[in-house]
C-alpha cells in the first residue's frame, strides 16, 4: 500500500508551492477508529471536518496519509474485507476480498497491502477513509467538469509509453478545433509541462514528490490554477506508474491507458487493475511493431479479459498513424459533455418558469381579493 509508509507526505506542490493536507487517524476509548482530514489552504475550498486540538489524548493511536489498498476485490462474501497474515519479521501482509464485483477469470487476487506495526483493523478503517475522501474531491471535480462542459480524461501508464509525446501531437491536431488544457503528474521536475506549454497550450505541473500516483484533492487545486474553459477538453496525464492509479478516480469521465509495443503484450495480466478501470486502450508505437516482439492481436485480447467490450486504438504519436480515430474519440467526447450541460441548462430554465408560472398563479386570487 503506497501510503503506510507515508511516501509522498507533505511533498506534493502544484507548479512548485506546497499543497499541505494530512490524516489524523484517532483509536477512541471504546475501540472504534475515526479518522478525517487537515488541510493547511483553502484556495480549493477543502475544510478541515471538525476541530482538532493541538495535542492528542493518549489513549488514541495517531497516524498520517495511510491510504488505499490497491485493486479491486474477489467476491465470496458480502462486503470488502482483508484477509490478514503476519510474516515473522512482524509485517502485516493483507489481500482485498469482497466489494460486490468479481475479478475476471483467472486474474488472482488483484492486490496488497503491507502495513508495518498496524494492526488489520486499523488498516482496513483507514483505507476505507481515504478512498471515500478521495470520491468526495472527485465528485467535486467532476461537478465542476458537468457545469462547464469539460470532457476530462485520465491518461494512466507505465514510465515511457509515450503519454506526453501523445499530448503534444494531439493539441498540435486540435488547435483550432478545441479548447485544450493539461494538467501534468511527476513526482519531480516540470519538463512535461514545459513540453506541453511550449505548443502554447496551458498546463498545470503536479509533482508528487514520492507519492506514486495524483489523486483527486491534487487535481482539484491544479484545476483552480488552470481554469479550464468551459466546453474545453482537459487531459490530466498521471505519474508512469500501472499499480496505484487505477485505484484513484480524479472525477475524469475516462481512464485511457498507453500500452507501448515496446513493453510486452502480457501488461494486462500483469497489471489487471489497470486494464480492468479503463474505458479506452491506446496501443502506442505501432510504427514499430514490425521490429519488435509485439502481438497485438494478444494484447488487446489480454486486455479485453480484464475489461470485456474495452475499445482499442493503435496509433503512433511520433508518425500520426491511427489519429484520425483517437481525435474523433475525443471530438465526439466533447459535443457529448458540452451537450450534456446545455440540457442541464436548459431544464433549470424550465424549472424556473414553471415556478414563477406557480408562485405567479399562487399570487393572482390575493391580488383579485
Amino acid at each position: 500500500m503506497c501510503t503506510t509508509c507515508g511516501c509522498g507526505h507533505g511533498e506534493t506542490t502544484i507548479e512548485g508551492k506546497p499543497v499541505g493536507e494530512h490524516e489524523h487517524v484517532h483509536r477512541h476509548a471504546d475501540g472504534t477508529l475515526h479518522s478525517h482530514p487537515h488541510v493547511h489552504d483553502a484556495e480549493h475550498g477543502h475544510e478541515t471536518e471538525h476541530a482538532h486540538g493541538a495535542e492528542h489524548p493518549r489513549d488514541m493511536e495517531h497516524a498520517h496519509d495511510m491510504e488505499h489498498a490497491h485493486g479491486t476485490a474477489h467476491t465470496h462474501s458480502p462486503g470488502p474485507h482483508l484477509h490478514w497474515r503476519q510474516r515473522a519479521d512482524g509485517t502485516w501482509h493483507s489481500h482485498v476480498h469482497g466489494g460486490g464485483s468479481p475479478h475476471p477469470a483467472g486474474t488472482g487476487v488483484f492486490g496488497a497491502a503491507h502495513a508495518p506495526g498496524i494492526a488489520p483493523a486499523r488498516m482496513v478503517q483507514i483505507e476505507q477513509d481515504i478512498l471515500a475522501k478521495n470520491d468526495a474531491y472527485a465528485a467535486r471535480n467532476r461537478q465542476l467538469f458537468a457545469d462547464r462542459g469539460i470532457f476530462a480524461l485520465n491518461l494512466v501508464s507505465s514510465p515511457g509509453s509515450g503519454k506526453t509525446t501523445l499530448l503534444v501531437r494531439t493539441i498540435e491536431a486540435l488547435r483550432g478545433r478545441v479548447p485544450l488544457a493539461v494538467i501534468e503528474g511527476d513526482q519531480q521536475t516540470s519538463l512535461d509541462a514545459d513540453r506541453i506549454r511550449a505548443t502554447g497550450a496551458p498546463a498545470v505541473q503536479v509533482n508528487t514528490g514520492k507519492g506514486c500516483h495524483l489523486d483527486a484533492h491534487m487535481v482539484g487545486h491544479a484545476l483552480s490554477t488552470l481554469n479550464p474553459a468551459d466546453g474545453s477538453l482537459v487531459l490530466i496525464e498521471n505519474v508512469g506508474n500501472l499499480v496505484c492509479p487505477a485505484a484513484f478516480d480524479l472525477g475524469e469521465a475516462h481512464k485511457v491507458v498507453l500500452l507501448s509495443v515496446t513493453e510486452g503484450e502480457d501488461k494486462p495480466l500483469k497489471y489487471p487493475d489497470m486494464f480492468h478501470a479503463a474505458d479506452l486502450l491506446l496501443i502506442n508505437k505501432i510504427d514499430l511493431a514490425p521490429h519488435v516482439q509485439f502481438d497485438v492481436d494478444a494484447a488487446i485480447g489480454y486486455a479485453r479479459r480484464m475489461r470485456p467490450g474495452l475499445l482499442a486504438l493503435q496509433i503512433s504519436a511520433t508518425t500520426g498513424e491511427g489519429f484520425a480515430a483517437w481525435l474523433a474519440w475525443l471530438e465526439q467526447g466533447v459535443a457529448a459533455a458540452v451537450a450534456a450541460r446545455d440540457h442541464s441548462i436548459d431544464a433549470l430554465r424550465r424549472r424556473v418558469v414553471e415556478l414563477e408560472a406557480a408562485l405567479a398563479r399562487r399570487a393572482a386570487p390575493a391580488s383579485a381579493a
